[in-house]
């Protein structure tokens, strides 16, 4: 439950950097180019100058740590972009693994059933004691490893 709270309060103070920038770029333009003949409520400010010298000072560090800002979240997800292409590359360099070891497990049965084929057109071509104990220790293979 606390995990989405932090996350809204995240999303906000990102966005904060850059809205502030925004309103002091406004209030710097403002106090620049209006007085107290256009709007009245700037007789409350004694020197519109050095107050605009001000928020333009302000408007610096607040770029600055919008900056650092969108650093640090590009460095997130470039990081995150690399951890994910590397859990792809193992997924696929273990199913690449995974076929290979299927192939040679039916290469090897495919080895035994063509040695066993041949043992039993030996035995049945040239019924002798030499293919019959052959044909026999084949079986006995079979029986002992369960091919």
């Amino acid at each position: 439950m606390e995990l989405p709270q932090r996350k809204i309060w995240l999303n906000f103070l990102s966005l904060l950097p850059s809205t502030l920038l925004s309103v002091l770029t406004i209030a710097v333009a403002f106090l620049r180019f209006y007085d107290q003949e256009d709007f009245t409520f700037l007789a409350i400010i004694e020197q519109p100058r050095e107050a605009s010298n001000r928020l333009t000072v302000a408007a610096l560090v607040v770029a600055l740590v919008a900056f650092g800002v969108e650093w640090d979240r590009r460095n997130r997800e470039t990081a995150r972009q690399e951890a994910e292409t590397a859990r792809a590359e193992n997924e696929r360099a273990e199913e690449r693994e995974r076929a290979a070891e299927e192939r040679e497990r039916a290469a090897r049965r495919a080895r035994i059933q063509n040695r066993g084929t041949i043992l039993q057109i030996r035995y049945q071509i040239e019924p002798n004691e030499a293919n019959g104990q052959a044909l026999r220790d084949f079986l006995a293979f079979l029986q002992e490893y369960g091919e």
